[in-house]
């Protein structure tokens, strides 16, 4: 399978590195850039796979930078991540009303954005996204069906993959029964919300053996979220 290419757009250099690093440790191809003009330059020149942009740049703002690689017909449709200290509603929405396709709030685990870059690739450009999931110690084989936690193979039924296989999709969000009634069992379905609880205990007894820590993290009034607490 082809590399991944992206492009980094961040000015702090230090963070910079930090990602390239990570990422490149994941066969990404990176190219990186502080500055805003440059970046619309790079993905001109060469059209990335997947773009990380920080809403803080040099020269052009990264929302303008942002709005620029949607009007270009090379970036149209190349998926964008936000990456901003600015954590308020409105500049959430701001962010991906002008095309960006996720939004990440620092400070952030980078091993987190690799997982919410997976995700988001596996969404808009599966092709590239290949057929493993993976968060922490955690391995999926989507084609096998088969999943493993710290190299041990975990034995699930089918509905506990399919909800972890969610899950792995979508590291960090928070979902309510209702939405992972929706996203697991289908629209159509019977089942009553609280059967959700069930089957998150039955996950949970499967994945957490031995002392592994627990990785599902249960938000009062909320819901539920794959989160290692990293």
């Amino acid at each position: 399978m082809a590399r991944v290419k992206m492009l980094l757009v961040e000015d702090d250099a230090a963070l910079a590195e930090l990602l390239a690093w990570h990422f490149k440790r994941e066969d990404f191809e990176v190219k990186q850039t502080p500055d805003g003009e440059e970046a619309l330059l790079l993905a001109k020149e060469a059209t990335p796979d997947i773009v990380l942009l920080d809403w803080m740049v040099e020269g052009l703002s990264g929302i303008e930078v942002c709005r620029r690689l949607r009007r270009m017909p090379e970036t149209a449709n190349v998926p964008i991540i936000m990456l901003t200290a600015r954590g308020e509603e409105e500049d959430r929405v701001r962010g991906l009303e002008t095309g960006a396709d996720d939004y990440v709030t620092k400070p952030f685990s980078p091993r987190e954005l690799v997982a919410r870059v997976g995700a988001v690739l596996r969404r808009v450009r599966p092709a590239l996204a290949g057929e493993q999931l993976t968060y922490s110690d955690i391995e999926m084989d989507t084609v096998g069906h088969k999943v493993r936690r710290g190299g041990e193979v975990v034995p699930l039924g089918p509905t506990e993959f399919r909800l972890l296989k969610h899950f792995l999709e979508h590291p960090g969000w928070v979902f309510s029964r209702e939405r992972l009634l929706d996203a697991v069992w289908g629209h159509d379905s019977d089942i009553e919300s609280r059967t959700v609880d069930v089957h998150i205990r039955r996950l949970r007894k499967a994945i957490n053996v031995g002392d592994k820590p627990d990785i599902i993290r249960t938000v009062r009034s909320a819901g539920y979220a794959l989160d290692s607490g990293n």
